[in-house]
């Protein structure tokens, strides 16, 4: 196959049709690049063979294949069980008998597919196999590269993750990480069900699982407890099972009286091994100090029914590892209740608030005066973040930035970590593209009546998509899109009122 330098064919190209052939010009020469370098992988065997040879002959160079402490069970169906030899002009070559390893390892182990699964998938197994397994041999137990204890150097698991490396001068670091990862993770375990024995590949749930170490009848154990029952609490719910950099392995965010040693002013004497609290109720317990928190909530105009509850059916009354001590996390504590959004989750492209940074940036979790619990109205919310005048306000003294008068705190990192899109507008106009305007377009003749209804939502959805921007209805970014409005490309001034 002969192959024109990559110039001479974009000349003839735009030569023999036109500039508009390029763009697929140019898709067609990567793609056949990939497909060279494809082959490329399957390098010339050093010694001719024939396509029909066996195991038996490959064994002979590649003895250590099939000798150590843990061997593939597929070395016993033969090498041709995986690879294939093939000749071209007197040119060997073995590749595998699919196009990625992935795809081959599965063909066995259907059961780890990660499009089959639902849940959680451990990383590596989405993309390639062999970021931890050796195919044909291996000192460690089903095949991998490096056993999961000891050290950085050593540890498997350390190859991507920095557990317990950095623990800070004053912090705790779990002994457990000792004995290694696989004393209580399953790399490959998951489920449907969102808990953390799925999410996080747990061999079991705490507590049984911290229970297999730690007995709870162990007296400096109850004492550290104030003698308070725990043997059937959560313990994630106040450790950190790896490291902290506080104390016996204390969470990040701890309540104040529970960071001060003041379980009595919450907590009675246990009876009869059952929690006994100072007051009536959880919530009348909470509302001593809280008071403001009622008011909000008695006082909303549009309220939060889940916070018309208890307290504790969202927040974790001793310590959490977010802010504001959710108990879980500041997603998943909503959509709990909030199916439809929980849904939502099976789209592809998620608006990062939503769901990695926590609901409450964009809604107040108590009651508020927008509809939806929205912290502003119309385009005010989002252009807190992506407008021109957006002033994050930075914390002294912490790598913290504040949006909403203080009420909302972000990473200080968070504008430039995720690349948050600030948008040039300027009197209202500007995006996407200069002149086009973000909210109400006005009669000119009236300008007391709107002519065109326009806002943020008009164009974008606000929690997740099916395609890149957000774009409502899952469309993608193309001039079909604008079609929706502009339904003269040749005079675009020309427009209906688009969708809310």
């Amino acid at each position: 196959m002969r192959l024109l330098p990559y110039r001479v064919c974009v000349r003839k190209t735009v030569a023999n049709h036109g500039a508009r052939k390029l763009g697929i010009h140019v898709w067609m020469c990567i793609a056949l690049l990939a497909l060279l370098a494809t082959r490329a992988t399957a390098a010339v065997h050093p010694v001719p063979l024939d396509k029909n040879t066996d195991a038996a002959k490959c064994l002979e160079c590649h003895e250590d294949k099939a000798k150590g402490k843990s061997v593939h069970s597929a070395m016993k169906t033969g090498c041709m069980s995986c690879h294939e030899i093939r000749v071209n002009k007197d040119v060997t070559r073995v590749k595998l008998i699919t196009a990625t390893p992935n795809a081959l390892c599965v063909t066995c182990h259907a059961d780890k597919k990660a499009a089959d699964i639902k849940g959680t998938v451990h990383p590596p197994a989405v993309r390639d196999c062999l970021t931890c397994h050796d195919p044909h041999v291996s000192d460690n137990k089903n095949q991998l590269l490096k056993p999961l204890s000891g050290g950085e150097k050593e540890n498997l698991c350390l190859s991507c993750h920095q557990t317990g490396l950095n623990v800070p001068e004053k912090g705790s670091r779990h002994v457990a990480l000792d004995m290694g990862c696989d004393t209580c993770h399953v790399t490959h375990k998951t489920g449907a069900e969102p808990t953390a024995e799925n999410h996080f590949h747990l061999t079991k749930s705490a507590p049984s699982l911290c229970l297999d170490c730690h007995d709870a009848k162990d007296a400096d154990l109850q004492k550290a407890h104030q003698n308070q029952p725990f043997a059937t609490a959560n313990c994630l719910q106040c450790h950190d099972p790896h490291q902290s950099a506080s104390p016996k392995l204390m969470a990040k965010f701890l309540h104040v009286p529970f960071q001060g040693n003041g379980c009595d002013t919450c907590h009675a004497p246990a009876k009869d091994g059952k929690v006994v609290l100072t007051q009536t109720d959880s919530k009348a317990l909470c509302l001593t100090c809280h008071e403001d928190k009622a008011k909000l909530i008695d006082t909303a105009k549009v309220p939060h029914p889940g916070a018309m509850g208890d307290c504790t059916d969202c927040h974790n009354p001793h310590a959490s590892n977010q802010p504001g001590l959710p108990k879980t996390d500041a997603v998943t504590i909503c959509l709990g209740c909030h199916s439809d959004i929980n849904d939502l989750l099976k789209k592809p492209v998620h608006h990062q608030p939503a769901f990695v940074q926590g609901c409450s940036t964009c809604h107040t979790p108590h009651g508020g005066d927008n509809d939806h619990l929205l912290r502003a109205k119309g385009n005010a919310l989002c252009l807190e973040c992506h407008g021109p005048d957006s002033a994050a306000q930075s914390v002294p003294g912490e790598n913290l930035l504040t949006i909403f008068n203080g009420a909302v705190k972000l990473p200080g990192d968070y504008y430039k970590k995720n690349k948050v899109p600030v948008l040039p507008l300027r009197f209202g106009l500007g995006h996407p593209v200069e002149y086009h305007p973000v909210s109400d377009v006005l009669d000119p003749t009236d300008q007391s009546k709107v002519k065109t209804p326009l806002s943020c939502l008009s164009c974008h959805q606000a929690h997740a998509s099916a395609q890149p921007d957000l774009l409502v209805n899952d469309q993608a970014n193309n001039m079909a899109f604008c079609d929706n409005c502009h339904k003269n490309r040749l005079d675009m001034k020309q427009t209906t009122s688009p969708q809310k």
